[in-house]
Protein backbone atom coordinates (compact mmCIF):
# COMPACT_ATOMS: atom_id res chain seq x y z
CA UNK A 1 0.00 0.00 0.00
CA UNK A 2 1.72 3.29 -1.01
CA UNK A 3 2.68 5.38 2.27
CA UNK A 4 0.63 8.98 2.31
CA UNK A 5 3.55 10.87 1.21
CA UNK A 6 3.45 9.01 -2.32
CA UNK A 7 -0.51 9.41 -2.46
CA UNK A 8 0.15 12.72 -1.92
CA UNK A 9 2.61 13.10 -4.68
CA UNK A 10 0.20 11.09 -6.76
CA UNK A 11 -2.25 13.81 -6.59
CA UNK A 12 -0.26 16.79 -7.25
CA UNK A 13 1.24 15.08 -10.39
CA UNK A 14 -2.27 14.32 -11.61
CA UNK A 15 -3.18 17.84 -10.70
CA UNK A 16 -0.08 19.64 -12.63
CA UNK A 17 -1.58 16.98 -15.51
CA UNK A 18 -4.97 17.83 -15.06
CA UNK A 19 -4.03 21.82 -15.11
CA UNK A 20 -1.34 21.41 -18.25
CA UNK A 21 -4.21 19.15 -20.29
CA UNK A 22 -6.88 21.85 -19.37
CA UNK A 23 -4.35 24.80 -20.51
CA UNK A 24 -3.25 23.00 -23.66
CA UNK A 25 -7.11 22.67 -24.49
CA UNK A 26 -7.51 26.37 -23.59
CA UNK A 27 -4.80 27.18 -26.02
CA UNK A 28 -6.20 24.72 -28.72
CA UNK A 29 -9.70 26.09 -28.58
CA UNK A 30 -8.22 29.42 -28.70
CA UNK A 31 -6.98 28.89 -32.56
CA UNK A 32 -10.25 27.89 -33.73
CA UNK A 33 -11.71 31.28 -35.66
CA UNK A 34 -15.66 30.35 -35.47
CA UNK A 35 -17.41 33.10 -37.27
CA UNK A 36 -15.25 36.08 -38.94
CA UNK A 37 -14.93 39.04 -41.10
CA UNK A 38 -11.85 39.55 -43.59
CA UNK A 39 -12.40 42.96 -42.00
CA UNK A 40 -11.25 41.79 -38.45
CA UNK A 41 -7.80 40.31 -40.15
CA UNK A 42 -4.58 41.42 -40.05
CA UNK A 43 -2.94 44.46 -38.78
CA UNK A 44 -0.65 47.31 -40.55
CA UNK A 45 1.47 45.33 -44.00
CA UNK A 46 4.61 46.55 -43.88
CA UNK A 47 4.08 49.60 -45.89
CA UNK A 48 7.44 51.59 -46.22
CA UNK A 49 6.24 54.78 -48.53
CA UNK A 50 3.00 55.95 -46.75
CA UNK A 51 1.58 55.20 -43.52
CA UNK A 52 0.09 51.59 -44.05
CA UNK A 53 -2.82 50.69 -41.96
CA UNK A 54 -5.42 47.64 -41.21
CA UNK A 55 -8.95 48.23 -41.16
CA UNK A 56 -10.63 47.87 -38.20
CA UNK A 57 -12.51 45.52 -36.70
CA UNK A 58 -15.72 47.96 -35.52
CA UNK A 59 -15.69 48.62 -39.64
CA UNK A 60 -17.31 45.50 -40.17
CA UNK A 61 -19.73 45.60 -37.72
CA UNK A 62 -20.81 49.05 -38.11
CA UNK A 63 -21.01 48.36 -41.91
CA UNK A 64 -22.13 51.23 -44.73
CA UNK A 65 -24.38 53.09 -41.74
CA UNK A 66 -20.62 54.13 -40.65
CA UNK A 67 -20.14 55.55 -43.99
CA UNK A 68 -18.15 53.21 -46.25
CA UNK A 69 -19.39 51.37 -49.18
CA UNK A 70 -20.49 47.82 -49.11
CA UNK A 71 -19.04 45.78 -51.79
CA UNK A 72 -22.75 44.65 -52.65
CA UNK A 73 -22.59 48.17 -53.92
CA UNK A 74 -20.20 47.70 -56.39
CA UNK A 75 -21.55 46.58 -59.60
CA UNK A 76 -22.49 46.67 -62.63
CA UNK A 77 -24.52 49.22 -64.63
CA UNK A 78 -28.10 47.64 -63.01
CA UNK A 79 -29.94 49.82 -66.11
CA UNK A 80 -27.88 48.57 -68.93
CA UNK A 81 -29.20 45.66 -70.33
CA UNK A 82 -27.21 42.46 -70.71
CA UNK A 83 -25.38 41.96 -74.30
CA UNK A 84 -24.75 38.40 -73.28
CA UNK A 85 -27.04 36.50 -71.10
CA UNK A 86 -26.11 32.78 -70.02
CA UNK A 87 -27.76 30.38 -67.51
CA UNK A 88 -25.25 28.15 -65.72
CA UNK A 89 -26.29 24.97 -63.38
CA UNK A 90 -24.50 23.73 -61.15
CA UNK A 91 -24.86 19.68 -60.02
CA UNK A 92 -23.03 17.19 -57.98
CA UNK A 93 -22.98 14.22 -59.97
CA UNK A 94 -20.73 11.37 -61.23
CA UNK A 95 -18.80 13.21 -64.22
CA UNK A 96 -17.99 11.17 -67.32
CA UNK A 97 -13.95 11.38 -68.78
CA UNK A 98 -14.23 10.24 -71.99
CA UNK A 99 -11.21 8.20 -72.58
CA UNK A 100 -10.63 7.74 -69.11
CA UNK A 101 -12.53 6.21 -66.15
CA UNK A 102 -15.74 8.25 -64.56
CA UNK A 103 -15.13 10.20 -61.18
CA UNK A 104 -17.84 11.87 -58.75
CA UNK A 105 -17.15 15.65 -58.89
CA UNK A 106 -19.36 18.88 -59.85
CA UNK A 107 -20.81 19.42 -63.37
CA UNK A 108 -22.10 22.98 -64.84
CA UNK A 109 -25.11 22.48 -67.36
CA UNK A 110 -23.88 18.57 -67.06
CA UNK A 111 -21.08 18.98 -68.19
CA UNK A 112 -16.97 19.27 -67.02
CA UNK A 113 -15.39 21.47 -68.03
CA UNK A 114 -18.79 23.82 -68.13
CA UNK A 115 -19.85 25.46 -71.25
CA UNK A 116 -17.62 28.02 -73.19
CA UNK A 117 -18.63 31.75 -72.41
CA UNK A 118 -17.99 33.84 -75.32
CA UNK A 119 -18.69 37.31 -75.62
CA UNK A 120 -17.32 40.80 -77.15
CA UNK A 121 -14.63 43.37 -75.62
CA UNK A 122 -17.26 46.03 -74.16
CA UNK A 123 -20.28 43.63 -73.95
CA UNK A 124 -22.21 43.55 -70.63
CA UNK A 125 -22.12 39.93 -69.38
CA UNK A 126 -24.97 38.62 -67.21
CA UNK A 127 -24.49 34.81 -65.84
CA UNK A 128 -27.73 33.49 -63.88
CA UNK A 129 -26.05 30.79 -61.54
CA UNK A 130 -28.14 28.58 -60.46
CA UNK A 131 -27.09 25.78 -57.53
CA UNK A 132 -29.20 22.42 -58.07
CA UNK A 133 -27.38 20.33 -56.26
CA UNK A 134 -24.10 20.88 -54.62
CA UNK A 135 -24.80 20.48 -50.63
CA UNK A 136 -22.00 22.81 -49.48
CA UNK A 137 -23.02 25.29 -51.89
CA UNK A 138 -21.19 27.16 -54.51
CA UNK A 139 -20.08 30.35 -56.56
CA UNK A 140 -18.90 31.64 -59.77
CA UNK A 141 -15.21 33.49 -60.09
CA UNK A 142 -14.20 35.30 -62.91
CA UNK A 143 -10.47 33.97 -62.95
CA UNK A 144 -8.39 36.93 -64.46
CA UNK A 145 -11.55 39.15 -65.46
CA UNK A 146 -11.72 42.63 -63.21
CA UNK A 147 -15.26 42.37 -62.37
CA UNK A 148 -17.39 44.61 -59.76
CA UNK A 149 -16.16 43.94 -56.30
CA UNK A 150 -20.04 42.54 -56.09
CA UNK A 151 -19.66 39.73 -58.65
CA UNK A 152 -16.36 38.72 -57.75
CA UNK A 153 -18.17 35.56 -56.02
CA UNK A 154 -15.76 34.76 -52.77
CA UNK A 155 -18.14 33.22 -50.07
CA UNK A 156 -18.08 35.24 -47.30
CA UNK A 157 -16.22 38.27 -48.61
CA UNK A 158 -18.32 39.40 -51.65
CA UNK A 159 -21.55 36.95 -51.33
CA UNK A 160 -22.91 34.19 -49.11
CA UNK A 161 -22.36 31.05 -50.79
CA UNK A 162 -25.31 30.14 -53.63
CA UNK A 163 -27.30 27.07 -51.01
CA UNK A 164 -29.32 23.98 -53.11
CA UNK A 165 -32.19 25.98 -54.65
CA UNK A 166 -31.02 29.14 -54.83
CA UNK A 167 -29.41 31.33 -57.43
CA UNK A 168 -27.30 34.45 -57.69
CA UNK A 169 -26.82 36.88 -61.28
CA UNK A 170 -23.34 38.15 -62.10
CA UNK A 171 -22.98 40.97 -63.90
CA UNK A 172 -20.05 42.51 -65.48
CA UNK A 173 -18.66 44.14 -68.93
CA UNK A 174 -16.02 42.69 -70.85
CA UNK A 175 -13.74 45.05 -70.33
CA UNK A 176 -10.54 43.07 -71.87
CA UNK A 177 -10.03 40.97 -74.69
CA UNK A 178 -8.49 37.81 -73.64
CA UNK A 179 -8.68 34.25 -72.07
CA UNK A 180 -9.88 33.29 -68.82
CA UNK A 181 -11.88 31.04 -66.60
CA UNK A 182 -14.82 30.70 -64.01
CA UNK A 183 -14.80 28.34 -61.15
CA UNK A 184 -16.22 28.08 -57.77
CA UNK A 185 -14.39 30.15 -54.71
CA UNK A 186 -16.96 27.82 -52.41
CA UNK A 187 -14.65 25.46 -50.76
CA UNK A 188 -12.45 25.86 -53.60
CA UNK A 189 -9.79 23.43 -52.60
CA UNK A 190 -12.38 20.78 -53.58
CA UNK A 191 -15.13 21.78 -55.66
CA UNK A 192 -12.50 23.19 -58.20
CA UNK A 193 -10.51 20.30 -58.10
CA UNK A 194 -13.34 18.27 -59.03
CA UNK A 195 -14.80 20.12 -61.96
CA UNK A 196 -16.79 23.00 -60.99
CA UNK A 197 -15.19 25.14 -63.56
CA UNK A 198 -15.23 26.53 -67.21
CA UNK A 199 -13.46 28.90 -69.80
CA UNK A 200 -14.46 32.31 -71.11
CA UNK A 201 -13.15 33.79 -73.96
CA UNK A 202 -13.39 37.49 -74.79
CA UNK A 203 -13.22 38.58 -78.05
CA UNK A 204 -11.48 41.50 -79.36
CA UNK A 205 -14.77 44.72 -79.99
CA UNK A 206 -13.19 44.79 -84.00
CA UNK A 207 -12.80 41.34 -84.61
CA UNK A 208 -15.49 38.42 -85.43
CA UNK A 209 -14.63 34.99 -83.56
CA UNK A 210 -13.08 32.38 -86.57
CA UNK A 211 -13.43 29.27 -84.24
CA UNK A 212 -11.81 27.45 -87.28
CA UNK A 213 -8.52 29.17 -86.44
CA UNK A 214 -8.15 28.91 -82.78
CA UNK A 215 -8.92 25.89 -80.06
CA UNK A 216 -9.21 26.37 -76.27
CA UNK A 217 -7.01 23.97 -74.47
CA UNK A 218 -8.03 23.30 -70.87
CA UNK A 219 -6.17 21.49 -68.79
CA UNK A 220 -7.58 19.47 -66.06
CA UNK A 221 -7.12 16.69 -63.72
CA UNK A 222 -9.71 14.87 -63.02
CA UNK A 223 -8.14 12.25 -60.00
CA UNK A 224 -5.28 10.82 -61.63
CA UNK A 225 -6.59 11.48 -65.49
CA UNK A 226 -4.41 14.24 -67.16
CA UNK A 227 -6.81 15.65 -69.46
CA UNK A 228 -7.54 18.01 -72.18
CA UNK A 229 -10.99 19.58 -72.66
CA UNK A 230 -12.59 17.21 -70.18
CA UNK A 231 -11.21 14.13 -72.56
CA UNK A 232 -7.81 11.32 -71.57
CA UNK A 233 -6.87 12.73 -75.84
CA UNK A 234 -4.93 15.09 -77.65
CA UNK A 235 -7.14 17.81 -79.16
CA UNK A 236 -6.91 18.07 -83.71
CA UNK A 237 -7.12 21.33 -85.51
CA UNK A 238 -7.44 20.99 -89.04
CA UNK A 239 -5.08 23.68 -90.69
CA UNK A 240 -4.06 24.35 -94.43
CA UNK A 241 0.11 24.64 -94.50
CA UNK A 242 1.36 28.19 -93.21
CA UNK A 243 -2.52 28.81 -91.46
CA UNK A 244 -2.00 30.09 -88.58
CA UNK A 245 -3.59 28.55 -85.20
CA UNK A 246 -4.43 30.14 -82.16
CA UNK A 247 -4.51 27.89 -78.61
CA UNK A 248 -5.52 29.16 -75.38
CA UNK A 249 -3.98 27.28 -72.86
CA UNK A 250 -5.97 27.59 -69.50
CA UNK A 251 -4.16 26.13 -66.42
CA UNK A 252 -6.52 24.62 -64.29
CA UNK A 253 -4.68 22.39 -62.26
CA UNK A 254 -2.76 22.89 -58.87
CA UNK A 255 0.54 22.91 -60.39
CA UNK A 256 2.62 24.44 -63.35
CA UNK A 257 1.80 23.83 -66.99
CA UNK A 258 4.62 23.10 -69.51
CA UNK A 259 4.03 24.18 -72.94
CA UNK A 260 6.94 22.97 -75.37
CA UNK A 261 7.61 22.10 -79.02
CA UNK A 262 9.58 20.93 -81.43
CA UNK A 263 7.97 23.73 -83.99
CA UNK A 264 8.24 27.33 -83.58
CA UNK A 265 5.71 28.76 -82.27
CA UNK A 266 4.37 32.14 -80.41
CA UNK A 267 3.24 33.36 -76.93
CA UNK A 268 1.28 36.15 -77.95
CA UNK A 269 -0.91 36.85 -75.08
CA UNK A 270 -0.18 36.18 -71.09
CA UNK A 271 -3.00 36.33 -68.36
CA UNK A 272 -5.38 38.41 -71.01
CA UNK A 273 -2.91 41.10 -72.51
CA UNK A 274 -1.19 40.64 -75.65
CA UNK A 275 2.08 40.42 -76.42
CA UNK A 276 3.98 43.43 -77.82
CA UNK A 277 6.12 41.92 -80.54
CA UNK A 278 6.48 38.08 -79.83
CA UNK A 279 9.64 36.19 -80.87
CA UNK A 280 9.94 33.05 -82.29
CA UNK A 281 10.04 30.51 -79.60
CA UNK A 282 12.29 27.30 -79.96
CA UNK A 283 14.19 24.87 -77.43
CA UNK A 284 12.77 26.86 -74.67
CA UNK A 285 9.39 25.53 -72.34
CA UNK A 286 6.99 28.02 -71.33
CA UNK A 287 5.47 27.36 -68.15
CA UNK A 288 1.95 28.95 -67.29
CA UNK A 289 1.44 29.19 -63.30
CA UNK A 290 -1.57 27.43 -62.11
CA UNK A 291 -4.55 29.48 -62.63
CA UNK A 292 -3.03 31.34 -64.85
CA UNK A 293 -3.29 31.35 -69.26
CA UNK A 294 -1.49 31.75 -72.37
CA UNK A 295 -2.40 31.86 -75.98
CA UNK A 296 0.13 30.35 -78.56
CA UNK A 297 0.20 30.82 -82.18
CA UNK A 298 1.43 28.10 -84.46
CA UNK A 299 1.70 27.63 -88.10
CA UNK A 300 0.60 24.53 -90.07
CA UNK A 301 3.36 22.95 -91.37
CA UNK A 302 3.90 22.40 -95.37
CA UNK A 303 3.32 18.33 -94.57
CA UNK A 304 1.60 16.52 -92.22
CA UNK A 305 0.68 17.86 -88.25
CA UNK A 306 3.18 19.89 -85.70
CA UNK A 307 2.77 18.74 -82.06
CA UNK A 308 2.26 21.32 -79.49
CA UNK A 309 2.87 19.38 -76.14
CA UNK A 310 0.29 21.08 -73.54
CA UNK A 311 0.51 20.24 -69.29
CA UNK A 312 3.17 17.38 -70.57
CA UNK A 313 0.95 14.45 -71.31
CA UNK A 314 -1.45 15.82 -73.75
CA UNK A 315 -0.95 17.57 -77.09
CA UNK A 316 -2.64 19.54 -79.98
CA UNK A 317 -2.02 18.42 -83.50
CA UNK A 318 -2.32 21.24 -86.23
CA UNK A 319 -2.46 20.74 -89.62
CA UNK A 320 -2.87 17.54 -91.44
CA UNK A 321 -4.44 15.99 -88.73
CA UNK A 322 -6.28 13.46 -90.81
CA UNK A 323 -5.66 9.20 -89.65
CA UNK A 324 -1.69 8.64 -90.69
CA UNK A 325 -0.79 11.68 -91.28
CA UNK A 326 3.28 12.70 -90.74
CA UNK A 327 2.84 14.39 -87.35
CA UNK A 328 6.47 16.25 -86.31
CA UNK A 329 8.20 13.77 -83.40
CA UNK A 330 7.95 14.52 -80.23
CA UNK A 331 11.01 16.01 -77.70
CA UNK A 332 11.57 16.00 -74.75
CA UNK A 333 10.77 19.46 -72.58
CA UNK A 334 13.51 21.18 -73.27
CA UNK A 335 15.50 22.66 -69.69
CA UNK A 336 15.39 26.03 -70.46
CA UNK A 337 11.93 28.20 -69.53
CA UNK A 338 11.53 31.22 -72.16
CA UNK A 339 11.83 34.22 -70.11
CA UNK A 340 8.37 36.64 -69.98
CA UNK A 341 10.90 39.06 -68.16
CA UNK A 342 12.70 39.77 -71.86
CA UNK A 343 10.57 38.34 -74.13
CA UNK A 344 8.65 41.04 -76.81
CA UNK A 345 9.32 44.53 -77.49
CA UNK A 346 8.50 47.67 -75.04
CA UNK A 347 5.37 49.51 -75.67
CA UNK A 348 4.45 52.41 -73.10
CA UNK A 349 3.33 51.20 -69.80
CA UNK A 350 0.18 53.04 -68.86
CA UNK A 351 1.50 53.85 -65.46
CA UNK A 352 4.75 55.06 -63.60
CA UNK A 353 5.22 53.21 -61.19
CA UNK A 354 8.57 55.16 -60.64
CA UNK A 355 6.21 57.12 -58.09
CA UNK A 356 3.88 54.85 -56.38
CA UNK A 357 1.78 55.86 -53.74
CA UNK A 358 1.93 52.85 -51.71
CA UNK A 359 5.42 50.42 -51.29
CA UNK A 360 3.81 46.51 -49.37
CA UNK A 361 6.02 43.97 -48.76
CA UNK A 362 5.01 40.33 -49.62
CA UNK A 363 6.98 37.77 -47.72
CA UNK A 364 5.93 34.47 -48.01
CA UNK A 365 7.72 31.73 -45.10
CA UNK A 366 6.41 28.77 -42.83
CA UNK A 367 6.87 27.71 -39.82
CA UNK A 368 4.62 25.37 -37.44
CA UNK A 369 1.59 26.74 -36.01
CA UNK A 370 -2.20 25.73 -35.39
CA UNK A 371 -4.81 27.22 -38.23
CA UNK A 372 -8.66 26.75 -37.24
CA UNK A 373 -7.31 23.41 -34.55
CA UNK A 374 -5.84 22.24 -37.19
CA UNK A 375 -1.58 21.83 -36.07
CA UNK A 376 1.05 22.09 -39.35
CA UNK A 377 3.57 23.71 -40.73
CA UNK A 378 1.98 26.26 -42.46
CA UNK A 379 3.17 29.85 -44.34
CA UNK A 380 2.84 32.92 -43.26
CA UNK A 381 3.30 36.22 -44.94
CA UNK A 382 5.34 38.73 -43.18
CA UNK A 383 6.28 36.52 -40.34
CA UNK A 384 2.52 36.13 -39.32
CA UNK A 385 0.32 33.55 -39.65
CA UNK A 386 -3.26 33.21 -40.54
CA UNK A 387 -5.87 34.77 -39.54
CA UNK A 388 -3.01 37.63 -38.21
CA UNK A 389 -1.53 38.22 -41.91
CA UNK A 390 -1.20 41.64 -43.09
CA UNK A 391 -4.33 43.09 -44.94
CA UNK A 392 -2.97 45.63 -47.53
CA UNK A 393 -4.97 48.99 -47.65
CA UNK A 394 -5.07 51.13 -50.48
CA UNK A 395 -7.00 54.34 -52.04
CA UNK A 396 -8.84 54.21 -55.22
CA UNK A 397 -6.28 56.01 -57.64
CA UNK A 398 -3.07 54.71 -56.03
CA UNK A 399 -0.05 53.37 -58.06
CA UNK A 400 0.71 50.65 -55.76
CA UNK A 401 4.01 48.58 -55.29
CA UNK A 402 4.09 44.86 -54.08
CA UNK A 403 7.60 43.62 -53.69
CA UNK A 404 6.93 39.75 -53.23
CA UNK A 405 9.51 37.15 -51.63
CA UNK A 406 9.52 33.91 -51.19
CA UNK A 407 11.62 31.76 -48.82
CA UNK A 408 9.59 29.76 -48.32
CA UNK A 409 11.26 26.62 -50.42
CA UNK A 410 7.82 25.98 -52.52
CA UNK A 411 6.54 27.00 -55.54
CA UNK A 412 3.61 29.62 -54.89
CA UNK A 413 1.15 30.67 -57.74
CA UNK A 414 -0.01 34.58 -56.83
CA UNK A 415 -3.52 35.48 -57.85
CA UNK A 416 -4.36 38.87 -57.43
CA UNK A 417 -8.30 39.53 -57.80
CA UNK A 418 -10.17 41.89 -59.75
CA UNK A 419 -6.84 43.69 -61.52
CA UNK A 420 -3.46 43.35 -63.26
CA UNK A 421 -0.22 43.54 -62.10
CA UNK A 422 3.05 44.48 -64.42
CA UNK A 423 6.00 42.64 -63.24
CA UNK A 424 9.17 45.26 -62.71
CA UNK A 425 12.00 43.41 -62.15
CA UNK A 426 12.80 39.28 -60.43
CA UNK A 427 15.64 38.93 -58.39
CA UNK A 428 16.31 42.72 -58.74
CA UNK A 429 16.91 42.57 -62.54
CA UNK A 430 14.52 44.91 -64.44
CA UNK A 431 11.73 43.90 -66.95
CA UNK A 432 13.32 44.41 -70.42
CA UNK A 433 10.33 43.11 -73.26
CA UNK A 434 6.72 43.70 -74.31
CA UNK A 435 4.74 44.86 -70.65
CA UNK A 436 4.32 41.30 -68.87
CA UNK A 437 0.70 41.99 -67.32
CA UNK A 438 -0.21 39.32 -64.90
CA UNK A 439 -3.51 38.12 -62.34
CA UNK A 440 -1.41 34.52 -61.44
CA UNK A 441 2.53 34.88 -61.07
CA UNK A 442 4.83 31.82 -60.16
CA UNK A 443 7.02 32.99 -57.22
CA UNK A 444 9.55 30.15 -57.21
CA UNK A 445 11.45 29.30 -53.78
CA UNK A 446 14.01 32.10 -53.30
CA UNK A 447 12.58 34.44 -55.97
CA UNK A 448 11.95 38.16 -55.19
CA UNK A 449 9.55 39.68 -57.60
CA UNK A 450 8.94 43.59 -57.65
CA UNK A 451 4.83 44.38 -59.37
CA UNK A 452 2.80 47.33 -59.30
CA UNK A 453 -0.78 47.72 -60.18
CA UNK A 454 -2.98 50.89 -60.46
CA UNK A 455 -6.04 50.33 -57.55
CA UNK A 456 -8.76 51.74 -59.59
CA UNK A 457 -11.42 49.00 -59.25
CA UNK A 458 -12.59 49.79 -55.64
CA UNK A 459 -13.71 46.53 -53.32
CA UNK A 460 -12.14 43.85 -50.71
CA UNK A 461 -10.50 41.64 -53.02
CA UNK A 462 -8.65 37.97 -52.27
CA UNK A 463 -4.76 38.03 -53.10
CA UNK A 464 -3.37 33.92 -52.54
CA UNK A 465 -1.90 30.89 -53.99
CA UNK A 466 -3.42 29.01 -56.48
CA UNK A 467 -2.34 26.29 -54.94
CA UNK A 468 -5.24 26.33 -53.32
CA UNK A 469 -4.61 23.81 -50.48
CA UNK A 470 -2.27 26.77 -49.88
CA UNK A 471 -4.89 29.23 -49.18
CA UNK A 472 -6.22 26.96 -46.50
CA UNK A 473 -3.06 26.16 -44.87
CA UNK A 474 -2.97 30.19 -44.70
CA UNK A 475 -1.62 31.62 -47.93
CA UNK A 476 -4.03 34.35 -48.32
CA UNK A 477 -4.34 37.86 -47.61
CA UNK A 478 -6.58 41.10 -48.92
CA UNK A 479 -6.28 44.17 -50.96
CA UNK A 480 -8.58 46.35 -49.30
CA UNK A 481 -10.07 49.93 -50.28
CA UNK A 482 -10.37 52.34 -47.78
CA UNK A 483 -14.05 52.86 -47.30
CA UNK A 484 -15.30 49.79 -48.48
CA UNK A 485 -17.06 47.36 -45.85
CA UNK A 486 -18.13 43.88 -46.39
CA UNK A 487 -21.82 42.31 -44.56
CA UNK A 488 -20.63 38.53 -44.94
CA UNK A 489 -18.98 36.49 -42.95
CA UNK A 490 -16.83 33.26 -42.81
CA UNK A 491 -17.86 30.15 -40.98
CA UNK A 492 -21.62 31.62 -39.89
CA UNK A 493 -24.32 30.36 -40.47
CA UNK A 494 -24.61 30.81 -44.46
CA UNK A 495 -21.65 28.29 -44.45
CA UNK A 496 -18.85 30.54 -46.08
CA UNK A 497 -15.50 28.75 -46.76
CA UNK A 498 -14.21 30.49 -49.46
CA UNK A 499 -11.03 28.00 -49.71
Amino acid sequence: MPSRREVFRRVLLGAALTTALLAAFVAWQGTLLGEYSVMEMGGSAGHSDHAGHAVPASAALDGPAAGGTSVTALTADADRPADVRVELVARQERIDVPGGRPVDGYTVNGQSPGPVIRARQGELVEVVFINESVAAGATLHWHGIDVPNAADGVAGITQDAVPVGGRYVYRFVAADAGTYWYHSHQLSHEQVQRGLLGAVVIEPGDAAPDAATELIALLHLYGSQHTLNGRVADERVPASPGQEVRVRVINTDQGTAAVWSADPFRVVAVDGHEVSEPGEVTDRTLLIPAGGRADVSMLAPEQGAAQLRVGGARSVLIGDVADGAAVTEPVRQPAERLDLLSYGAPVPLGIDPSRPDRVYDYVIARRYGIIDGRPGNFWTINGRMFPDVPMFAVSEGDVVVMRIRNDSGDVHPMHLHGHHALVLSRDGVAACGSPWWVDTLDVRPHESYEIAFVADNPGIWSDHCHTLQHAVDGLITHVMYDGVTTPFTINGDAGNHPE
